[in-house]
């Protein structure tokens, strides 16, 4: 009898195991969308208080003036992991950018403030 109780035990533990490692796959490294998206990098800074990461703000425009300047607009806020193209970013901030972006259903701290991590950017030439 106590041999049942225990094998019932390893089994109940080994499921429990299994269940909780699908379930952080799921929520933080699990790709829930990617695209792109298109817009003016506003700020891209390296921040945080005991893990820092590349944290980026674009404003997406659908509207622009004739100085090309966003009328109508809302930010897109990303992180970024890759060294390479961190240091592309910072040299294109002003700039009218690409971004290719996958989404996480989740954040870990250590990763980024924001489930959008860009990994890689194009610059767009202004018309």
């Amino acid at each position: 009898m106590k041999s049942k109780i225990k094998k019932f035990y390893t089994w109940a533990i080994v499921i429990l195991l299994v269940v909780f490692a699908i379930f952080i796959y799921w929520k933080y490294y699990f790709t829930f969308s990617e695209g792109n998206r298109a817009g003016l990098l506003q700020k891209f800074s390296k921040r945080g208080q005991v893990f820092k990461t590349w944290e980026g703000e674009m404003i997406l425009s659908s509207v622009r003036s004739s100085q090309n300047v966003a009328l109508a607009s809302e930010k897109f806020l990303f992180s970024v992991t890759d060294k390479d193209v961190a240091g592309k970013l910072s040299h294109l901030e002003g700039s009218f950018v690409t971004l290719h972006y996958t989404e996480k259903n989740g954040k870990l701290f250590w990763r980024g403030d924001t489930e959008y991590f860009v990994d890689s950017v194009t610059a767009v030439k202004n018309e």
